[in-house]
Parts: C-alpha cells; structure tokens; sequence
C-alpha cells in the first residue's frame, strides 16, 4: 500500500527577552516557524518498508538500511550479536565480493559505508553522489538477500577480534569504561534484555559459533524486519523501479512479534563500587529507573534533566559547581529505549573529593529544586533550545532520513514527528514537577562509584563491590585465522545476473557555493555563503594567537581567558548572559588553540541580530568574573590530572614533545601543567586580552540563511569599538626530520592496547605539495576501508578496530602521523607490519590504486558542500591558507593530472619510515623489550619511575 504524506513541523520559538531601558519591564515575544517536509512511503510484498524525501539542494542521496533489532532481541550467553552483524554486513556479499560496501564506497565517492547498533535497532548508511543510487540500491540489496553464504569459520574468527578490539578500545582501556555494564546488571533482573551490554561480552562473542551467527542473520535480518530509506535528489519512479527489482525476490521471515514494555524495577537502592585501573578522580553516577523512548511522561522528564543539570540556574550546578565546588559539571540525562528507560545523573568530582560529599549536594539541590520548581520562563528557555536543535538534526539529508526512519519504526509512523513535537510544546512547569516526584523523589536507585586504584575511601559509604570482567594480557591467547582464504557456496538463485554492478547514473553538476568577502577597516576579515536550506546561522571568528603569545614558562593563559569569556559581560552576569543566549536557541562558545583564540556559534537566523549582540558584549566587554576564575581553574586542574591516566591523551601529549621538542611551543598542552595553571593569576588574563586581541589578526565566517548586508550590519559596534593593535605572531623553530628512527615507550601498567603513534614533520597546509601528499595518502591510511592499514592490520589480522595516517597542516607548521590502538598481544607484530607498508608503499602503487584514489576523490565533491559545517570548512580555507574561491575545482584538476609516477614520487618524499618517531603507549612490562626487533635499538621508556596509576 503506498501513502504520499506530508510533515509540517510546528515548533516553538520560545520567549524572547527584551530589556526595555525605559522602564525596566520586560516584554515577551512568541512565535511560531514552520517546516514542510514531504515524504513518501510504501511496502513490498515481502513486508520490506520504503521512505523517500526529496532534497534537491545538494546533488548528493542519503540511503538507509535499518533493521528491527538490537541486543534486546539477543540471549544471555549469545550477547553482542547484533553489533557483531554491523561489522559483517560492510565485509562481503555474494554479488558485492570481498570489500563489499566498503570497497565500492571508495569508488563511488561515498561518505564512506557506516552504520551503528542500539539495544533496539542496526542501520547501515551512507550519503552518496546521486549518480550512484542504484548502485546503492543494488549494493542494500545483496546485503539483505545474498549475505549469509560469504560468512566462513575464518570471517567470524577475524571479525570477532576487530570487534573485541572495538570493546578493549571504548570500554576496557579509558578511564569508566565499565560504568555502563554495571549499571544495567544491576539495574535491570538477570534476562532483561537491557541487561546486558550493545557491544556484549569478549566471552560471549569468543564462544559464538558459525551456526549461531547464522540462525541469528536468518532469523532477524528479513525484508518484514527492515525500512530502506532514501533521502535527496532522486527522481521518485526509476527509484522505486530499482528497489521493486532488487529487493522484490528476498522472501519474506517469519513474523516479528513486537517485545513488550519492561521496565525496571527496583526493590531496593543498590550502591557498588569498583577501583579503575584509569580512573584519576572519583565518579558517582546515580541511575533510576524511567520510561521508554515516546512514553507520555518522557517530554517532561527530558526539560527535567535539563533544567536540573545545566547552565548557571541549574540546581545541581548552583550546588556542586558554583555553591561547594566538588567538580565542574554535572550530567543528567534520559537513556529511553523501546521496552524501557533509565534516568542517569552523573559527576566526575575533583581529586580527592568523597563522594558522600557529592551525595549530599546532590540530595541538597533536589530540595532547591522541590523548593522552587522550574518557572514558565526557564521552560521556554529550554524550548528554544529544543527548536534549534530540531533544524540542526534536518541540515543534512542524512539528519532527514534517520528522523524519518526513527518515528516509522519505533512510533509506528513517519508522521509521529508531529505529535512527538506537539507533546514537547505541550510540558508545563507541573508536568515537571509531577515526574520529579513520581520517577526520582525517594526512590530506590542504584548508586555506583568508580574510584582511582587504592582509594576506595572516596566511594560511598556501604557500597558493595561490583563484579566486572577484566581481560588478561596473555600472548597468543587469540585464535589464528587466514582472512584470505575464499569462501566456497551455492550462490543464491535470482531471476536476473546479480553479479553486474548497476552502471552510474547522469554526472552529478558540483556547483561550488558563491562565496562573499568584505574586509572592514579594523582588520578584520569577513566572508560568507548564503544558504537558505535551513534557517540556522553558524559562524566562527577566529583571532590568530593563542598559546603561541603566550609566555612558556606560564602556559594555558589564552585557554584560561577563552574559557572566561562566555562566563558574564561587563553589564550581565554569568547566569544573565547564559539565560540570554538560551533564549534565542542559540549557542555561543569560545575556547583557545595552539594558534588561535575561537568565538564559535549558531543560532536561528531571526536571531541573527540579538545573537551578534550578545557576542559582541563577549568579546568587548569581558566580565573577568573572579568566582568564575577560580570556577575554571579547578575544572583545568581536574582536566590535566585526568589526562595521565587516559592513553589516547598520554599519546596526543608525548607525541607533540616527541615532534617538537620540549623547548619548542608546540610541545606543551595548551591547558597547561598543574603547576603553571595555578600559577595564572586573573591579571595574566587581561593583560594576554589587552595585549594580543587584535581585528588585524581577526577573521569571521558566516554560514546560512543571512545576508551579506546583514552580516555586515550586526559588525557595526565591533569594527568600531575593538581596538587594533599591532600583533606579530613570532616565528617559530624549524621542526627538523629525524636523522633515524627511535622507539619510544610509555608505560601505562595494564593496559588492554596500545596507543601507536608514529610519525614526523610533514608539509604545511599553504605548501605546494600538501593536498597532493594527501591525496597520495589516501590508499594508505586516509581512505578507511580502502587503505591498506586498515585493510590489514584490521582486516587481515584482526589487530586494531581503526587505523588510519593522515597529513595534517596549518600556515605554519604540519606533520605527518599513524594512530592506532591495537591489542597489547601484538604490539611488535602492528608496528613491524606497519613499517613494511610504508616500505612497500611507494614500490607497490599501481594503476589500480590511482583508479581508486581518483575515483573516489573527484566523485567526492559532490558531498563537499552539503552541510553548513562543510561549507564554514571551505570558508576557513578561504579566509584563513589564503586558498581561492574555487580551490574545490582546482583540486579536482589536480587529481585529474596525477600520474602513478606522481604518487611514488610523493611517497618516497614523504614516507620514510627509517626517519620517524615511533611511540607505544602501553604496558611495558609485557611490551616493550620485544620492540627492539624492529631494527631501531632500544626502546626509550619515557617515564622509568612510574609506578602504576593509583599514584
């Protein structure tokens, strides 16, 4: 049956504030916009929905496969299934062959194939040239239908390593990582299907045989079980032509019987606790149980989290952050699913904060907030919010569809979105105060502390131990596998030559968006696309500076003073200038780089004009708040000390000493050391702002539904009041190659991978060779699945979950750098198999590797431009590398021009693993003698005296 619907979607803009400086009043504004949005759906007779949504602003098309089922459809022992699929599905199918998606994605100019599991739902999706939509039809198709055969003994025992490494990587190897787990066993009774984690347990996915997997995929994976979505520019009728050809024949599965609601109940409060091998400070995190995604009660519980947890009125914040200051934010939020919810308030406090103490503040604000409730103006507030965020999730057509698809499968129609939008403008501040009282006020919840090793004085008193699973560290202890080895089957039979790749459709016509310039007489440089799509604004002003003004024996100043001025203006104090930009739905935000000092933000465009005012006051009038001062110091403090015990953060801060040198700039974390942040005096700030901000180092980007003119109008008070100084950026040292390689080691005892990074000095961004380098890399390292690294250190050996290089760059410096995190087991092994690739590289580039790289270079542009982030991208390399306006075309003449000469040529320049700095961070006492078999001597650990992370 086949329905034409249409969406309007109605949704508040919220009150907005005016100060009328006659007398003082305040008057109120309320409005209401209006987004038409059609779609389309129908259904096969296999039961396989479809939806379609024409776009036609960008020549780009958005598919979606979504299938009914997560880990909630799984069974104790037999978890993490689902998630296991989302990794098969991209590798093989009968007519696809070895690659898959992956594979084509690299040929077709794709986004790359990508897709995430939930406890309710799998979707596989990407945004591809419109000229490849039956290819992607085709290419769901085979998935769907002629999958199951090409999953072998050798696939599933590959697979399961990438996915293992997935978990040793989001969960066993950063700090809390286990928080989760042990929360919904306890949350939820032994077999609820919320019980157990997405990503399921390395037991669990070790003991997983052929036929289980099997049963599963036949079980689950069934057109009657599965939306296709389409999004875009695409002429309806030959689409549903081409679905009706592909999908028509896939037999429809046995019926799905809907899973009733379940949700938790809680006989008593439970409060665990668990010593983490990386944790650096103590977190508490506070769960009761709530209600499933749509539920009636959910719109108000959603303002409820909100108004309690964030901004400068949030109670929680008020108590815990300003009030007491046991830690610098507090996270509040809903998990809904679709059988059930839960309601989770959690604090990271500061270094030895005991989490009593953040108990009692917690039940402290509550008692403000049963007190005082929430007020008809603070629920407006956080309604304009919600409007924003709305049109944010619909910028792409990738946002459009999964919106689509989400109310079609779980509120049982597309067209919900109205009702859902209906039901948040319907919450009223009694609704707020009536879910406080029936889902959290004295009731029974599970408390879990997770604290540094050794110290679990800080967890809450009479917590009980919580059981988690910790993988050892034992060579050899995975199963081997020949990832080569070809799978043998009957192909499935089909009424037609599956086997033939659908040919292209017409060449999609790149258009690059009109770009407009206008430099004022203060210095400052302004540029912007018009783009009416959407009505949202997003802009960036970028002030060249940041830590490289600043004075190295007293680091993170200019991180200090960005941090500092969004909180308060010389006229509105931090809470007033928060409420203020709340208001309009705004976001304004500021922070400092390396290079740079960023004030970043977006808004809707009818609240362009009161939204630039507000960031004018920010960055004219600073308030130089001194209880935000302090505020912020401790957060950067707390920051710094949990960095040491995060692997990925230890790498990113040794690897820049290890580039630079310790005495260059670059080498320090532009936070700071303990030492010198408590060093920093608010003094340090104003002179670093008085001295350094200057319109002549100044550049403002705008993107969206706004003018020039208009732009140019809202600059007014800033090109005229902001003062412009002479500013010279200094120069910095030249960063020098490395005569030959060494390898280094830091040494995180424990650890469940190793972080990689190796590397050395690459070209700049402004230099000649830059975008070439790039490009060469793609078939290395920066084309993801259609790398080599990734190909095999993930593919062949089951290694790492991700791996990629890349050439990273700015006017000023650049480098070229591997990463990776890869099983401690076989950390000799991915760092000697690394260094053969890049051995090989430049001798083993062929004619095919150029096809490929070409092909998915130039047919990428038609993606360049799609979102409003993509076009503030293209804008920063305008404005701030000196690129020219049409530098897009000019790169694809480049690509074009490339020879297999070429790429060797920029191989052997730039490639030379004998020159490089190799950094493992990971256990060195399993680790790091056997790295000196890579040829480069002995490993230098880095930190000798280190101990372990409970000091």
């Amino acid at each position: 049956m086949k329905h034409i619907k249409s969406i309007c979607f109605f949704v508040l803009t919220g009150l907005v504030f005016f100060a009328c400086k006659e007398n003082n009043n305040t008057e109120t504004a309320s409005a209401t916009s209006e987004l038409k949005v059609d779609y389309e759906t129908f259904e096969l007779d296999n039961g396989l929905k479809v939806l379609f949504h024409i776009d036609r602003s960008d020549p780009v098309v958005a598919v979606s496969l979504t299938a009914h089922v997560g880990s909630a459809r799984e069974k104790e022992g037999r978890t993490g299934f689902a998630h296991l699929f989302e990794h098969l599905l991209f590798l093989e199918s009968e007519n696809l062959g070895k690659g898959g998606l992956d594979k084509m994605s690299a040929r077709i100019g794709g986004s790359g194939a990508n897709g995430s599991t939930s406890r309710d739902r799998t979707n596989y999706l990407q945004t591809v040239p419109k000229d490849a939509l039956e290819k992607m039809i085709w290419a769901e198709a085979d998935k769907l239908g002629y999958f199951i055969n090409t999953v072998t003994e050798p696939v599933l025992a590959k697979e399961k390593q990438v996915v293992k490494n997935e978990k040793r990587q989001s969960v066993d190897n950063r700090p809390y990582g286990h928080m989760q787990y042990v929360i919904d066993k306890n949350l939820y009774p032994q077999g609820h299907p919320y019980s157990w984690q997405v990503i399921g347990s390395l037991e669990d996915l070790q003991n997983a045989t052929l036929q289980d997997v099997k049963d599963f995929f036949n079980r689950w994976y069934v057109p009657n079980n599965v939306i296709l979505t389409i999004a875009g520019d695409f002429d309806k009728e030959q689409a549903k032509q081409w679905v009706k050809k592909y999908f028509d024949e896939i037999p429809r599965g046995e019926n799905i019987p809907e899973l009733e609601k379940q949700p938790a109940v809680l006989e008593s409060t439970k409060r665990l606790y668990y010593e983490d091998n990386f944790a650096r400070a103590p977190r508490l995190t506070m769960v009761w149980p709530g209600v499933p995604n749509y539920h009636e009660d959910s719109y108000a519980l959603s303002v409820l989290n909100q108004y309690l947890s964030q901004g400068k009125k949030a109670p929680l914040d008020k108590v815990l952050v300003q009030d007491e200051q046991l830690t610098s934010f507090v996270g509040m939020g809903a998990y809904n699913s679709e059988v059930s919810g839960q309601i989770q308030l959690s604090v990271t406090a500061f270094d030895q904060v005991d989490l009593d103490d953040v108990a009692k503040a917690i039940d402290k604000a509550f008692k403000q907030f049963e007190e005082n409730g929430i007020s008809e103006d603070d629920l407006n507030r956080i309604k304009a919010g919600q409007e924003t965020n709305f049109y944010n999730g619909l910028s792409s057509v990738l946002g459009k569809g999964a919106n689509l698809t989400q109310y079609e499968m779980f509120a049982g129609d597309a067209s919900f979105i109205t009702k859902d939008v209906e039901n948040i403008l319907a919450v009223t501040p009694e609704d707020v105060m009536r879910v406080y009282n029936t889902y959290i006020k004295n009731k029974n919840h599970i408390a879990v502390s997770f604290v540094p090793k050794g110290e679990t004085s800080m967890a809450l008193e009479n917590s009980k131990l919580a059981e988690v699973v910790e993988e050892q560290i034992v060579d050899g202890a995975e199963e081997s596998f020949d990832a080569s080895i070809a799978a043998t089957y009957e192909k499935t039979p089909s009424s037609f030559d599956r086997s033939i790749e659908p040919p292209y459709g017409e060449s999609p016509d790149v258009k690059v968006p009109e770009v407009w310039k206008e430099n004022l007489n203060s210095g400052i440089s302004v540029a912007g696309i018009e783009n009416d799509e959407v009505p949202l604004v997003r802009f960036q002003m970028k002030i060249k500076g940041g830590m490289l003004l600043e004075n190295k024996d007293k680091i993170g100043v200019s991180n200090l003073m960005a941090e500092l001025m969004t909180r308060g203006t010389k006229n509105k104090t931090p809470e007033q200038l928060e409420n203020e930009i709340e208001s309009l739905g705004a976001s304004i935000s500021s922070y400092a780089t390396d290079d740079a000092v960023y004030i970043t933000g977006s808004c809707l465009s009818k609240h362009f004009d009161a939204t630039m005012d507000l960031v004018t006051e920010v960055l004219l009038e600073p308030r130089w708040d001194e209880k935000e001062f302090a505020l912020a110091k401790q957060s950067v403090k707390s920051s710094i000390q949990r960095q040491k015990a995060n692997p990925n953060a230890i790498a990113a801060n040794e690897y820049a000493k290890l580039l630079y040198g310790k005495d260059h700039i670059l080498a320090q974390n532009n936070q700071g050391t303990e030492a010198s942040v408590e060093s920093i005096t608010i003094e340090d700030l104003k002179s670093y702002y008085n001295t350094n901000l200057t319109p002549k180092l100044a550049s403002l980007n705008v993107v969206g539904d706004i003018s020039q003119e208009k732009v140019i109008s809202n600059l007014e008070t800033i090109n005229k009041k902001w003062e412009a100084k002479d500013v010279t950026i200094p120069e910095l040292p030249e960063v020098k190659t490395p005569n030959k390689s060494t390898v280094y080691f830091y040494d995180v005892p424990n650890a469940k991978q190793s972080q990689l990074r190796f590397g050395y000095p690459g070209p700049k961004a402004t230099d000649d060779d830059y975008y070439a380098a790039t490009v060469m890399n793609y078939r290395l390292g920066g084309g993801g699945f259609a790398s080599q690294l990734t190909q095999q250190l993930r593919e062949g050996k089951g290694y790492t979950y991700g791996i990629r290089s890349s050439f990273s760059g700015d006017e000023l410096t650049g480098d070229f750098q591997i990463s990776s995190g890869v099983r401690t087991n076989v950390t000799y092994e991915s760092a000697a198999l690394i260094k053969e690739i890049l051995e090989n590289y430049a001798k083993d580039f062929d004619s095919t590797d150029l096809e490929v790289t070409k092909g998915y270079t130039i047919k990428s542009n038609a993606r360049a431009f799609e979102t409003l982030g993509a076009k503030l991208r293209m804008l920063s390399n305008i404005s701030e590398l000196g690129y020219d306006d049409d530098y897009a075309k000019q790169r694809e003449a480049i690509v074009k021009s490339l020879t297999v000469e070429d790429i060797k040529g920029l191989a052997g320049k730039y490639l030379n693993p004998d020159q490089m700095i190799y950094l493992v961070v990971g256990d060195a006492k399993t680790q790091l003698d056997k790295l000196e078999k890579l040829g480069f001597g002995k490993p230098v650990l880095l930190n000798p005296t280190f101990k372990g992370l409970d000091q």
